[in-house]
């Protein structure tokens, strides 16, 4: 059963690589954000366009392997219609699914679920979230500070 789906997730993340979602640049994203790993030399840029709080669009380019490029695709995927907080949740899952951890059974984390054997290749955790790390940094810029007085 281990090895069904170990090829099913492959596919999902070959589907995601070979024919990506939401690649592309947009003509008024509000955001954008460049990372690259120079461990592999894998590179993004992705956008984002956000309205009252709400990723309403995310696109990206890039350059890099079937991990990274499938990831960014997922991604990309995942955060559209999602507020600004619930985006920063799920890219704590994501974080922890990287690190082993079985994530809740209460999310439903979609293809991004075929990402999880990543965490047995640690050369390849920095393929797997570098999307998710573009998207981290973008939103933090977006996100008011909370004061502490």
């Amino acid at each position: 059963m281990s090895s069904n789906l170990d090829t099913l997730y492959r596919q999902v993340i070959m589907d995601h690589y070979k024919n990506p979602r939401n690649r592309g640049l947009m003509e008024n994203g509000d955001i954008t954000v460049n990372l690259n790993n120079p461990t592999c030399g894998d590179t993004i840029q992705l956008q984002m366009k956000i309205e009252n709080g709400i990723v309403v669009d995310s696109k990206f380019v890039g350059e890099g392997c079937s991990i990274s490029m499938s990831s960014a695709s997922m991604m990309t995927q995942a955060i559209k219609g999602k507020n600004l907080i619930d985006a920063m949740k799920l890219s704590d899952i994501f974080s922890g699914l990287m690190q082993g951890i079985e994530p809740n059974d209460e999310i439903d984390l979609g293809d991004i679920e075929a990402l999880q054997g990543v965490c047995k290749f640690p050369a390849r955790i920095k393929c797997a979230t570098l999307a998710w790390k573009a998207m981290e940094k973008a939103l933090k810029e977006q996100m008011p500070e909370e004061k502490t007085s």
